[in-house]
């Protein structure tokens, strides 16, 4: 068995430990079991820990590492209990469930399983656990796991993608299909998870173990997206081969080919590397008259492809390489958004094509991306993701709601503004924003929430989240004593001059508990709701603070979105449409308050609930005003029953004395 050198000394003292507590008596083995699971604990934190740690699994429980606890019996486990252990149990409890885990999957990977479990049970066990934690493979953490006490989040998470590649995916075909095209349909714009797991479903079928049906013809679109989604590209040649056969092909073999890449691009939000070979090999050879074929672009994006057609051809010969294909997606949406047509937005990408990035930035998009590509490719890559869908951001495993939401707002509202943010961390290493007139330096100022390069970001997320969020923690500093929520202040001078001035939040900073609460619902309904404040629009998408809430609808924490649009869905339905800066947009929060993604008129990267159900965890917006301040005329049994949703969950222990 070899060890890496770090893991040494901690397996060593988890030996020692698990050797004196299968040697303790009964009565003593209990104050031997919180040394072990603390020593497994630290074991478990570590990347490379989990090969040794299942090592050991057998012998931890034959030690007496489960005596007397409800995992003792591994029979009578129930699989749908382990996603809640993982994420809401203490630090002693999610060690203990990981271990289980490990013991299980010994047992699966034997012949005939452990003394406990036969090795069938034991793998059946395991796919339903993780078919039912679907969510965390796919790499997006919630609020709920990112503040979770125990804090081994990113172990857990580590731990069940382990269990997925040492299982397959043959057991988890259907699920993990959905899954899959749940994730997609929002847009993000970091897919190497989803790309990870379309890889495994695409080995489970090249096995033979899995019979045709609806969950395969999903599987068969997404792997072809991936590996084949042309002609030319079908039986997966490989890049080197792929462009031969692009050499020999004729105009009208070339039109099919781009119209077909373009279908699967769109069709899924995938893109293959072959799609990016064929865009730069259009470029390369002056054959750029398929090029608006292959980035299947409507008559508003062709206009623009059109006016610039130059800058667009530079930023593929610079930013598009098969490790980089996302930005072929980002370049065909940020064509059809139009926004090349404000005076300073092409001019500003023009200097960052030209822009040398300096040492610090430079070394930290090679430590978040890796050194396959050079860092400028990375960066001008992503913001080509980030100008084309500013709503697939996502905050990674990071406690930077406000610096995710504030880049997504940017991009989407004042994209050349977002530009000029970034040349700044490039060439100089720092940004300025003012705050009340007063120049805030991100140089100048201590560390925030984030103290270091976020690495699970986006290569634009990577150069500035660090930057912004100091800023919005001197903001935050410059406004302690106030007496009142600083995102009062905060919010319109770190997002922009469009964020309302006028600003409601329902419960009272002194003591937690809530502040007429029925009159913040109605003030919400007069600035939001279409019914009820003479059909007025959101104009600019508003910066919202949620109480989130998990499955259980237990209070988690406050949490930083976007209010975009409010309008009715196809059936009728009144709905809140917003932007979560969590990677994952679909969140059950709880007594029925689902988020939806996808099938309500959501646009690629929004979720969306029903009015009152929105506003059963709104707990902090802005308005512009206009209304005049006016409470409307809002049903009492409406109130009421948004008001009893929040009662039954975040708001159950804040009711006024």
């Amino acid at each position: 068995m070899t060890e890496s050198a770090g893991l040494d000394v901690p397996l060593r003292n988890l030996d020692r430990l698990t050797e004196q507590l299968a040697e303790a008596s009964s009565a003593a083995k209990l104050s031997y079991c919180g040394r072990v699971l603390e020593a497994a604990r630290r074991v478990l934190l570590r990347p490379d820990g989990l090969v040794p740690l299942a090592e050991r699994a057998r012998a931890l429980e034959a030690a007496g590492i489960f005596a007397g606890t409800d995992w003792a019996t591994p029979a009578a486990l129930l699989p749908g209990l382990v996603g809640n252990t993982l994420r809401y149990g203490d630090a002693p409890s999610v060690v203990l469930e990981s271990l289980s885990l490990l013991r299980l999957l010994e047992a699966a990977r034997s012949e005939v399983g452990s003394p406990t479990l036969p090795a069938e049970t034991a793998h059946h066990f395991l796919t339903q656990v993780l078919a039912l934690n679907l969510d965390r493979l796919s790499g997006a953490s919630s609020e709920a796991d990112r503040g979770a006490a125990h804090g081994l989040g990113p172990a857990v998470d580590r731990l069940l993608a382990f269990l997925m590649a040492e299982l397959g995916a043959e057991n988890l075909l259907a699920p993990l299909v959905d899954e899959v095209w749940r994730l997609l349909s929002q847009r993000p714009l970091q897919v190497d998870p989803v790309k990870s797991m379309i890889t495994q479903i695409a080995v489970a079928l090249a096995r033979g173990r899995i019979g045709a049906g609806e969950a395969h013809l999903g599987a068969d679109r997404l792997i072809s997206a991936l590996f084949g989604p042309s002609g030319l590209s079908r039986d997966d040649p490989g890049l080197e081969a792929y462009r031969q056969r692009l050499d020999g092909a004729d105009d009208i073999a070339l039109q099919a080919e781009a119209a077909a890449m373009a279908r699967a691009m769109h069709d899924t939000g995938l893109v293959s590397d072959y799609h990016a070979t064929l865009v730069t090999w259009l470029v390369e050879t002056g054959r750029g008259a398929a090029l608006p074929h292959a980035l299947g672009l409507s008559s508003t994006g062709l206009d623009a492809l059109r006016c610039y057609e130059a800058l667009v051809h530079c930023l593929i010969r610079e930013a598009v390489r098969p490790a980089t294909a996302q930005a072929v997606l980002g370049l065909a949406l940020m064509l059809e958004r139009g926004i090349l047509y404000a005076p300073p937005v092409a001019p500003s990408l023009w200097r960052l094509l030209e822009l040398p990035l300096s040492p610090a930035a430079e070394a930290a998009l090679l430590a978040a991306c890796g050194p396959a590509e050079p860092a400028r490719v990375r960066m001008l890559a992503g913001v080509l993701m980030l100008l084309g869908n500013p709503l697939g951001i996502g905050q990674g495993n990071n406690p930077t709601c406000q610096s995710a939401r504030a880049l997504a707002m940017w991009a989407l509202n004042d994209p050349d503004y977002l530009l000029w943010l970034l040349t700044n961390a490039l060439r100089h290493d720092r940004v300025v924003i003012h705050f009340e007139g007063q120049p805030l330096d991100s140089a100048l100022l201590p560390p925030g929430l984030v103290s270091g390069t976020p690495l699970d970001a986006d290569p634009v997320s990577v150069l500035l989240v660090p930057q912004i969020d100091r800023i919005y923690a001197e903001m935050g500093r410059r406004v302690v004593g106030r007496g009142e929520d600083p995102h009062r202040w905060i919010n319109p001078e770190l997002h922009g001059w469009w964020v309302g001035r006028e600003f409601h939040i329902a419960v009272d900073i002194a003591t937690g508990k809530l502040a007429d609460h029925a009159g913040f619902l109605r003030r919400f309904h007069a600035g939001y709701h279409p019914l009820h404040n003479g059909n007025q629009i959101v104009i600019h998408p508003q910066p919202a603070g949620i109480a989130v809430t998990d499955s259980l609808g237990r209070f988690v924490g406050w949490h930083a979105i976007a209010i975009t649009r409010v309008a009715l869905d196809q059936s009728g339905e009144m709905r809140v449409y917003f932007f979560n800066p969590n990677n994952d947009s679909g969140q059950d929060w709880g007594c029925g308050v689902v988020v939806s993604t996808n099938g309500r008129g959501e646009r690629f990267g929004e979720g969306s609930l029903p009015f009152g159900q929105f506003a059963s965890r709104l707990y902090l917006f802005h308005d512009d005003g206009l209304g005049n301040g006016e409470v409307v005329s809002v049903p009492d049994a409406t109130i009421a029953e948004i008001e009893a949703m929040a009662r039954e969950s975040w708001a159950a222990a804040r009711q006024p004395a």
